[in-house]
């Protein structure tokens, strides 16, 4: 394990994500004493002890929502080996409270990032593929997501309501489903732009498409700071963008100077950015509304910006991460901020466990930013994910096993196969053979990042998975994240520890002693009954 890597995983000076830095297996034998596993079970004891004497119920002026697109719990295991040894911790695996949200959809056992963005966002679960709709609206349906009475409220809409700044950060396009959660309502998660909808045999009239719903509809033009990808959506495709990529859109409209033209006449201060020194450059003190969209689409993946020489021109997630802070940290009122890790999931669809490794590793160093560049005594993070992928870790292997490597064993067929396997997805090309059956990988370069591992089945595209994914907490109301719930009550935690939106204390309040006076008002005869 290098330098780096320990650096990162051992503590930083921020409280009470400290604990004891342990070193990896081959740097420390205490492992094999009795002693050892005592003491740290009576650290993490004592710790749990001063945890739950001080509960910290001070309200959350701020709220940082980080989310691990398809961040399983199998991935961040598996990224903690990749950093070093399976005993270190992933930063936020720090954070003192932990639970679990089910993130079915209405309609699927297992759910899309779109279905699962309104959850986390709204506090409603929809259908597989719909964004900020409730579950009376199917997905392509061309019709009743245009009627308001199926939208759902966001955070960023409680928020705005509360007179707090809002923003959002991701590594994927802006209009894409999980940063879409945020302030859109549509049908069908692709429709992005106005031809998707037309190409679906919809109006683009009466279905207005994402892009410009983050715009011109009233919590996307409210948002302080939206940084990611996805130029191509806002742009004609009669133009290109500042690095000759053509537009999806077939209205001759320019999204992005109508933003501007926006902020102009409400005489707000306002920069658009499309490049790493452009943001760089950008007085935070100066503006007041910051849209940084990096790449026509996705943003690359964190491990190619160096391998593909482009960290000068394109900032990483930890960078878009600390300029939304500096810019959303004027609000007098507090802000609520939403930074996703997108290409984790993207990563594992192509089943390229490495690249999708390195990106949990970038999110996790973003979250860490996060908590050092605010106080808990104000500011709530909470990290999760929106779904599983369906990558496993097997094969009985040695604590010492690069986790990219072969499992030490070869299977009943004498033939070796890899420490991380998937379910299903394109790996199945580098595992199976029509003419020869199972493919020797003996010789296999699993030092290529973008190597595809092992699928049982053969999809395109691997799955989602179903299991329940966790959920990290640290700061105002910490202890409410603990256990075992539904992926829609994340908001409603968030907004009781900020006390805004239909979450508030003392609505809340209220509504419990409604329901106590209807209680004792029950004769008793019925109770007993």
């Amino acid at each position: 394990m290098g330098s780096a890597a320990l650096n990162f995983l051992c503590p930083t000076d921020h409280p009470r994500t400290n604990g004891p830095c342990l070193k990896s297996l081959h740097e420390d034998s205490s492992e094999q004493s009795t002693e050892y596993w005592v003491n740290k079970a009576q650290n993490i004891l004592a710790e749990k002890l001063k945890q739950t004497s001080h509960l910290n119920t001070n309200r959350a002026k701020n709220i940082i929502l980080f989310l691990g697109d398809g961040m399983s719990v199998q991935t961040t295991t598996a990224t903690r080996a990749f950093l070093g040894d399976s005993s270190e911790q992933v930063y936020f695996d720090r954070f003192p409270y932990t639970g679990l949200s089910k993130t079915y959809a209405v309609d699927k056992r297992v759910p899309d990032s779109a279905s699962t963005a309104t959850a986390y966002l709204s506090g409603v679960k929809g259908n597989y593929g719909t964004i900020g709709v409730n579950a009376q609206v199917p997905k392509y349906d061309c019709d009743l997501a245009a009627d308001p009475s199926t939208h759902t409220e966001s955070m960023a809409k409680w928020a705005q309501d509360a007179g707090k700044w809002t923003g959002l950060v991701t590594t994927a396009r802006v209009t894409h489903a999980s940063p879409a959660g945020v302030y859109a309502h549509t049908a069908q998660r692709g429709w992005e732009y106005d031809a998707a909808i037309e190409k679906d045999g919809c109006s683009a009239t009466k279905n207005v498409d994402i892009a410009r719903q983050l715009v011109e509809w009233p919590v996307g033009k409210g948002l302080r700071v939206i940084m990611g990808g996805g130029r191509r959506n806002f742009i004609d495709e009669s133009y290109s963008d500042e690095e000759e990529a053509e537009g999806r859109r077939t209205d001759g409209r320019n999204l992005i100077e109508e933003w501007l033209e926006d902020k102009r006449e409400q005489c707000v201060r306002a920069k658009y950015v499309w490049n790493k020194e452009g943001l760089n450059n950008v007085d935070f003190n100066d503006t007041e509304y910051l849209l940084g969209l990096f790449a026509s689409s996705h943003c690359p993946y964190h491990g190619d910006l160096e391998r593909k020489n482009l960290t000068d021109s394109v900032p990483s997630l930890s960078e878009m991460t600390q300029a939304a802070i500096e810019l959303l940290s004027q609000s007098e009122e507090g802000y609520f901020l939403f930074v996703e890790g997108a290409r984790i999931d993207m990563a594992h669809h192509v089943t390229r466990a490495h690249l999708s490794l390195e990106e949990t590793a970038e999110f996790a160093r973003a979250v860490e930013l996060a908590r050092n560049l605010t106080s808990e005594e104000d500011t709530l993070i909470v990290v999760t994910a929106d779904h599983s992928h369906t990558m496993t870790i097997n094969g009985y292997p040695t604590r010492g096993s690069d986790i990219f490597g072969l499992a030490p064993a070869n299977a009943d067929d004498d033939l070796p196969y890899t420490i991380l396997s998937y379910a299903n997805g394109p790996g199945f090309s580098k595992t199976y053979s029509s003419k020869n059956g199972r493919k020797d990988l003996s010789d296999a370069d699993l030092d290529d990042p973008s190597y595809k591992y092992m699928a049982t089945v053969p999809l395109e595209s691997e799955t989602h998975g179903g299991d329940d994914v966790a959920v990290y907490a640290s700061g105002p109301y910490e202890h409410y994240f603990s256990g075992n719930y539904e992926q829609s009550n994340i908001p409603a935690l968030m907004a009781y520890a900020a006390n805004i939106g239909p979450f508030q204390q003392s609505t809340l309040i209220t509504k419990v002693n409604l329901t106590e006076k209807y209680a004792r008002s029950i004769p008793k005869r019925l109770v007993k009954l």
